[in-house]
């Protein structure tokens, strides 16, 4: 069998080995709770410590504003759930395009507590439009959340979270930003940023599944949403992910000690696909921002449809290429993207390519071979 090609690291990414080796110790020797007292949970509180402490220096926050949990879903549930039950929100602003952890939470909490959810425009690029966004700020003095992504997980645009932070402190709103797709590969200093939470998770730069971070701003204070211990500072009860928790401050340290390095390899690996197809695939676009502020990491392309094309993730697969139609966080369901749908580009057959330091050139030519032939 061909060895697979992988272009889904928007999804998930492969494990890196020296994070593998950070965690291994604590799957064997280091196993004590770290609720106990004796010496055997006492090693693991400090690994949990040394790893919060590291995580907050790389983001420019606080150890204590740093909360670990089992990923960005569940993350973002905590953050919303409080904004609307603890914070005061009698209203919601966000947009069609977030990650369904967000929308989800939004519609059913919006609904629970019969409020008003409102969705910002979007500009022809697919970026949030935060002239839209101030006026609606500014159109009611009810206390609100914002919820709105760093950068979208299927057309990778970067929305200015300064500028809607500053926006949503202007109007004493709560704001909740989803950097699921930017902890690891975008620089975020939280001293400079106003956001009451952020979300992290591991698995999306080369660190293990299961585990994730939520900042809260030291001046926000909420109580737990899952509760039963006095873990994480009494914030998320139940026994710590201990090799997850290590695992996720390795990854991370890697990911910014090489953030240049990678960064810039990564985005070349992205401009050869981008230039190979415009120059052998005719009528071939591309969704979102590509051109201007966008993850270096996703490229969204939509290829004419025709019978050929509409088979095209199906045979790809079938080739050993791993590619994305969507969000794989809600794979199993064929209904299309809701991102591609709401910045209105039904008309093609649309795939998203993500890439990491793992890919190659020459896994981009093998794919470009495949597509000429399927296209």
């Amino acid at each position: 069998m061909a060895s697979r090609i992988y272009f889904d690291n928007a999804a998930t990414t492969a494990i890196d080995p020296i994070v593998l080796e950070a965690m291994m110790p604590f799957f064997t020797n280091h196993f004590g709770n770290p609720s106990s007292i004796y010496s055997y949970g006492r090693e693991t509180r400090n690994a949990i410590e040394k790893s919060r402490k590291s995580v907050a220096e790389i983001l420019s926050a606080h150890p204590s504003e740093i909360f670990f949990t089992s990923g960005g879903t569940e993350s973002s549930n905590t953050a919303i759930n409080a904004a609307l039950r603890d914070l005061g929100c009698t209203r919601i602003i966000t947009s069609k395009i977030e990650h369904h952890a967000t929308l989800h939470t939004c519609v059913f909490l919006a609904h629970k507590y019969n409020i008003p959810i409102e969705y910002v425009e979007l500009l022809p690029d697919g970026h949030v439009d935060l002239i839209d966004l101030e006026k609606r700020l500014a159109s009611s003095t009810n206390k609100t959340l914002v919820s709105l992504m760093h950068a979208n997980n299927e057309i990778g645009n970067i929305t200015d979270i300064n500028q809607v932070g500053a926006l949503a402190k202007n109007y004493q709103a709560v704001f909740h930003a989803d950097t699921v797709q930017t902890v690891g590969h975008f620089p975020i200093n939280l001293n400079t940023t106003h956001v009451d939470f952020i979300t992290g998770a591991a698995h999306k730069f080369h660190g293990p599944k299961g585990v994730g971070i939520l900042y809260i701003n030291s001046s926000t204070q909420i109580p737990p949403l899952i509760h039963g211990g006095g873990q994480e500072r009494n914030m998320r009860a139940g026994t710590e992910n201990i090799y997850g928790i290590v695992g996720f401050a390795k990854a991370l340290e890697l990911a910014t000690a090489n953030h240049q390095t990678d960064s810039t390899y990564i985005a070349s690996i992205k401009s050869y696909l981008q230039d190979s197809l415009i120059e052998k695939i005719s009528g071939v676009t591309f969704n979102g921002d590509q051109a201007g502020n966008a993850l270096y990491t996703v490229l969204n392309v939509g290829f004419p449809k025709n019978e050929k094309s509409e088979m095209l993730l199906l045979n790809l697969d079938v080739n050993n290429i791993c590619v994305s139609g969507g969000s794989a966080c809600s794979s199993g369901a064929d209904q299309g993207s809701h991102v591609i749908q709401a910045i209105g580009n039904n008309e093609k057959m649309n795939v998203r390519f993500s890439f990491s330091k793992l890919n190659t050139k020459e896994e981009v030519d093998v794919l470009m071979n495949l597509l000429i032939d399927l296209v």
